[in-house]
């Protein structure tokens, strides 16, 4: 099974790719965004979808129905935390 075989059900499928990848996140940008979220939430493959774009580190454009800060707001929420250990103390140090 391919990678990517569930990108071959998806809503977007054979739209202009363009609509998923604005020049910027502001302005008319953002409507844009906002159109291509719209499309994702019917999408039966949002899911996978969302998980690659995790998975990958794709930056730009939306994904599952996500924009890049969403995205990465995910990424820092899913990142394991380092564990700290206090240290010890030295022989000697009181």
């Amino acid at each position: 099974m391919m990678m990517l075989d569930w990108s071959r059900r998806a809503a977007c499928l054979g739209m202009d790719p363009e609509l998923f990848f604005p020049i910027s996140l502001e302005g008319p940008g953002r409507s844009q965004v906002e159109r291509a979220k719209r499309i994702c939430d019917g999408c039966p493959v949002r899911r996978p979808c969302l998980d690659y774009a995790l998975r990958t580190h794709q930056f730009d454009g939306v994904w599952g129905g996500t924009d890049p800060d969403q995205r990465r707001e995910l990424m820092v929420k899913a990142a394991p935390r380092r564990e700290t250990v206090p240290a010890r103390p030295r022989p000697g140090d009181h």
